[in-house]
């Protein structure tokens, strides 16, 4: 029997938790001293820039916390076209000051990298102290329930990405971020296709010589 615990979804109240939580599992990294090079802006900068693309989260995709808050995934509903948050030069401006064009090059470097085929965008894992096996493999099983690919790219270590390979993503390329860092995207197929393809034919196949037969019995 499975011990993972179930995830929810979160509401616009969770949105500062949710904040909070991403800026302290980033804070950490490489990635996050080049993003905000003055250690005692880092925390409160990460933060205020996550709230921005958590509220777009809740708009246009979806946020699933663990019920004890301690961790979070962020998720985009790519499967069209979405408009950049609302305001959002002034609203970065106002978040991370001189720090903003950096998050711009960033932004940039994924956007160009980000599939054009439909797909759900796992854009952030917040897990800063424990839970992410938990929060990520509940989140999944939702996202799964929409029948379509998922992408990743993860930034906050190799701990995220073995565990994104574990529930069954692949690498699809790997690049360098604006600070040199290398950062792998990864690509997880969609129910009932690619792997999963031939058991849910095979079932549906069953199913219709089932049917047949039955029909054919009935018509005797």
């Amino acid at each position: 029997m499975s011990t993972a615990l179930p995830v929810v979804r979160a509401r616009w109240c969770d949105i500062g938790r949710i904040a909070d939580l991403v800026a302290e599992a980033l804070a950490p990294t490489a990635l996050a001293a080049w993003l905000v090079p003055d250690t005692s802006r880092r925390l409160p900068v990460l933060a205020a820039v996550a709230r921005i693309w958590t509220e777009h989260a809740l708009l246009f995709g979806d946020a699933f916390l663990l019920p004890d808050g301690s961790a979070a995934t962020v998720w985009f509903h790519r499967y069209r076209p979405i408009p950049s948050p609302h305001r959002y030069a002034d609203r970065l401006a106002g978040a991370a000051g001189p720090d903003g064009d950096r998050f711009r090059r960033l932004g940039a470097e994924l956007a160009a990298r980000r599939p054009a085929e439909p797909h759900n965008n796992l854009a952030l894992l917040a897990a800063p102290r424990g839970g992410a096996p938990q929060a990520l493999s509940a989140a999944q099983r939702r996202m799964d329930t929409l029948s379509l690919p998922t992408y990743a790219h993860p930034c906050a270590g190799a701990q995220e990405e073995e565990l994104l390979r574990r529930l069954g993503y692949a690498e699809r390329e790997t690049f360098a971020a604006p600070d040199g860092t290398p950062v792998r995207s990864l690509w997880r197929s969609a129910p009932f296709h690619a792997g999963g393809s031939d058991r849910w034919r095979s079932r549906r196949a069953a199913r219709r010589e089932r049917d047949d037969r039955a029909a054919g019995w009935a018509a005797r």
